[in-house]
Parts: C-alpha cells; sequence; structure tokens
C-alpha cells in the first residue's frame, strides 16, 4: 500500500464528520479555557460516541456497539460531575479561579489553537473505535475485551469521585484516603488510564497501515502523559496544603500515586512532565 492509500484510509469523510463534532463541543472552552480539557472534553467524548453509531448502526458489531455506549455514559458522567462540582464546592472553584487567573490577557489565537490540539487529540483517542468501524474489521474479541476494561475503568472512575466527594464533605480539610485512595492517590487518573487502554487494545487487529497506527498510538501515549502530568500537579498541590501533617507524609510514602501495586510513589520532581 502506498502512502498516499494509507493516508485516504486515515483520513477520510467519516473522520472529518468525528471532528468537527469534538471540535464543537468542546469549543466551550472559549467561555473558559480549562473547559477544553474538561467539560469540553467529556461533551466531545460522548459525542463521538453518538457520531459513531450514528454513521455505523446498520454494520456495528456487539462490542463496538458496547464501546460507543461506553464513550457516552463516560463523556456525560465526566461533564456532569465537573459541572456539579464547580457549582457545589467552593473549594473548586477557587482551584479554577486560581488556574484561570491570566485568561482575560489570554490572546483569542492561542484558545483556538488549544480548540484545535485538543479536538485533534480527542479524535485520536476514540479513532481504534472508528478505524475498527470504517475498516469494517467487526469480527474478533477485541472490541468485546475493551469494553470490559473500558467498563471496569468508568466504575473505578464513578467510585473513586464519588468517594471523594464524600470525604470532602465529611471533613473538607483533610485529605482523602478512604477508600479506593487505600491503595493509590490518584484512583481517578489509573481509571483514565484504564479506559483509555481498553480503547486502544480494542483496534488491534483492525488498524492498518502506519498512519492509522500512529494516530491511535499518539492519542493514547498523550492521554496518558496528560494523567502523569496531572497526577504530578495533584502532588504539587496536596503537598502545600498537607504537607505539615505526619499522617499524609506517612500515607504518601507508602501509597502508589497513580499505578495500584507500582512502588511509584512521587512525581514532583520529574522533570520530563
Amino acid at each position: 500500500m502506498s502512502f498516499h492509500e494509507a493516508w485516504s484510509i486515515a483520513f477520510d469523510k467519516p473522520l472529518a464528520v468525528l471532528l468537527i463534532v469534538c471540535a464543537v463541543l468542546c469549543a466551550i472552552g472559549f467561555y473558559k479555557y480549562v473547559y477544553f480539557l474538561s467539560i469540553g472534553y467529556g461533551l466531545a467524548v460522548a459525542g463521538s460516541g453518538v457520531a459513531l453509531i450514528a454513521m455505523y448502526l446498520r454494520d456495528i458489531s456487539v462490542g463496538s456497539l458496547l464501546q460507543c455506549l461506553l464513550f457516552v455514559l463516560y463523556g456525560i458522567r465526566l461533564a456532569g460531575f465537573l459541572i456539579v462540582r464547580e457549582a457545589k464546592s467552593s473549594a473548586y472553584r477557587k482551584t479554577l479561579q486560581e488556574v484561570t487567573k491570566g485568561e482575560a490577557t489570554m490572546p483569542v489565537f492561542v484558545k483556538a489553537a488549544i480548540w484545535i490540539s485538543v479536538s485533534l487529540l480527542y479524535v485520536a483517542q476514540v479513532s481504534p473505535v472508528f478505524y475498527r468501524l470504517n475498516n469494517e474489521a467487526a469480527n474478533g474479541v477485541m472490541p468485546i475485551i475493551g469494553a470490559v476494561i473500558m467498563a471496569i475503568a468508568l466504575i473505578i472512575e464513578a467510585v473513586a469521585d464519588r468517594q471523594k466527594s464524600r470525604a470532602k464533605a465529611m471533613n473538607p480539610n483533610r485529605f482523602c484516603d478512604t477508600g479506593l485512595y487505600q491503595y493509590v492517590r490518584c484512583p481517578n487518573y489509573f481509571g483514565e488510564i484504564l479506559f483509555w487502554t481498553g480503547v486502544f487494545l480494542s483496534g488491534f487487529g483492525a488498524l492498518t497501515g502506519a498512519v492509522q497506527w500512529a494516530i491511535a498510538i499518539l492519542g493514547y501515549i498523550m492521554i496518558v502523559y496528560i494523567m502523569f502530568n496531572g497526577a504530578k500537579r495533584l502532588e504539587r498541590r496536596q503537598d502545600r496544603n498537607y504537607g505539615d501533617s505526619d499522617e499524609y507524609n506517612a500515607y504518601v510514602e507508602k501509597t502508589p500515586i497513580l499505578l495500584p501495586l507500582v512502588p511509584l510513589y512521587h512525581l514532583k520532581d520529574v522533570k520530563w512532565m
């Protein structure tokens, strides 16, 4: 297969539709730029699931349908959770204010660059499912395996968010170390990595050509990098808030930061993130 043929397979009209859907739904970031990577992210993933079902409903397999429905559930849950948290949590609103304090002086072209970049990223993240459908590679067990992993990950994220919300409601000034947080300090970020691992694995046996593989791998690597970077920033913020507590220091020294059972306890001093 020539490069031109591979490029045509990788970038066709259905993929352009998917990009437009992601771009429209994450454009909420122009209101507040952090929404590009939060509420807009959830909406884009949910919209991708709906778009894929609409485009390939006649030939979609059970496994791929489940994955698309999980995209919708994932995106609605994430966007809804973030909207409710911002509305109800003064501490979260304060954090957002700190993050966006320089937004008033941010040029429009910078926001536009972020918008285009994240839209492309979200398409790359869902691309393994898209390419399986677009390449008419419905057979195989990988979509089912991917859907099972995604469902488990979604449960982990939902439980982790709920446990932290309850802990903060009981004691707003204390770190959370109950439930899933006994085993990993960022279980919601771990769930995010696991979710997209399921998506990426589901593309095995369906991805064809270097371009398709490159897009799928790039999307997976980028979301994993973003989660590690997010855990690093969270660690630094928690160190500022709880670093004087002996109980907190004992907790972080014995509890992995991102991956359960993996003895990686700190990311704050890692230079490449």
